[in-house]
């Protein structure tokens, strides 16, 4: 590399240099394995730490020596860096989050108002009565409607010690364990917060609840696209996505952003499929009628157009939307035609996460840098 004249150091030009340095035996180098961490400048003066999984790895004073080389070289003898490249562990940055959750799936819709919410309660109802454990976290942080759906509106979370660490212990309810920041606030109440305090209330249910051992574990992400979303995408990895839409174009138009942002490259989350919510009404007076107030199969023909699964396509019921202002969500009653449809579509989504962890590698957190 050419040395560039002396100037004032900005973190890219730390990174930059630090692109020549691979780890031993890799053709990554450490900018791009996220060990470049803490990227402080005062003037020429140059601190950083260097990231390792272990503390026994034996390449830890030669990549230290080859990253002091390269800024050396890239930004001249002038920039100090001698000495000031710190080495932490994984184990002293972060502890892993959720160790015992074997799937971990978000439901998500492009637009508010399709049931993503009703379908992300009653479809973890549906997979409990598989005999699956199953978590739910209300990632809606503005518009908690979990507690209500589960008729505990009026309970309160307790508090457990383990070793040094408060955890909080997820409500349970119909085999469901869930955690809302619902449960935290007054309902009448209305959250008004910044991207990052959303963002830390988020982090917080997810790593300090006491999970535990969990088959699935769902995510009611809010509507649209936001930093929530990446806030998810970078704090734990997500095994698939659900896209939640009703059939009407509107309603489409916007679940495809939604598909966009997950497929994108900085992203790369699976979809496992399209939910098609409020596919037609059925009067419970004219049960072999279906009425398709919101258009028909506009679901079906996203699911085709973009390759994906269409996972389900559940009717406007009246009884599913009483099931969720009672607390008792229609999945708890199988033996109904709504239960029997949540029913199927957990079944879909049981196959598909089986599917795409038999054919795809584990997802791994994004890594976002900024250059």
């Amino acid at each position: 590399m050419n040395e560039i004249p002396r100037k004032m150091i900005v973190p890219k030009n730390v990174t930059d240099a630090l692109r020549s340095v691979k780890y031993p035996g890799s053709n990554e180098d450490v900018v791009t394995l996220n060990m470049v961490q803490e990227i402080r400048i005062a003037g020429q003066r140059i601190n950083f730490t260097l990231v390792f999984q272990r503390s026994d790895d034996p390449a830890i004073s030669a990549l230290v020596a080859s990253c002091e080389e390269a800024i050396t070289r890239y930004l001249g003898g002038e920039a100090e860096i001698k000495g000031n490249i710190a080495v932490k562990y994984i184990h002293d940055m972060e502890r892993p989050l959720l160790p015992g959750v074997k799937n971990i799936l978000a439901v998500a819709s492009g637009k508010g108002g399709v049931g993503k919410s009703t379908v992300a309660v009653n479809l973890a109802v549906a997979l409990a009565n598989t005999g699956a454990s199953v978590g739910l976290v209300d990632a809606d942080i503005f518009g908690p409607s979990i507690p209500k759906m589960f008729g505990t509106e009026d309970v309160r979370p307790q508090a457990r010690k383990e070793g040094s660490r408060d955890l909080i212990v997820p409500v349970e309810k119909f085999g469901v364990k869930f955690l809302s920041i619902g449960f935290f606030v007054a309902p009448e109440s209305a959250l008004i917060w910044r991207g990052p305090m959303a963002s830390n209330a988020l982090k917080q249910l997810i790593a300090d609840g006491d999970w535990g051992a969990l088959d699935y574990l769902l995510i009611d992400l809010p509507p649209g696209t936001s930093d929530i979303h990446l806030t998810l995408v970078q704090t734990i990895p997500v095994t698939g996505v659900i896209i939640v839409t009703t059939p009407q174009d509107v309603a489409l138009a916007d679940a495809l952003k939604g598909v966009n942002m997950f497929q994108s490259k900085s992203i790369d989350v699976p979809v496992l499929g399209i939910v098609e919510n409020m596919s037609w009404f059925t009067p419970a007076e004219l049960p072999g009628n279906k009425y398709y107030i919101f258009g028909k199969e506009g679901g079906k023909r996203l699911a085709d157009n973009l390759g994906l699964v269409l996972l389900g396509q559940i009717p406007l019921v009246q009884s599913i939307r009483e099931g969720g202002d009672e607390g008792t969500p229609a999945a708890a009653r199988p033996d109904t035609v709504t239960g029997a449809a949540f029913m199927e579509l957990a079944g879909k989504i049981i196959g598909e996460t089986n599917l795409r962890n038999e054919t795809r590698e584990a997802t791994k957190k994004v890594i976002i840098t900024r250059k």
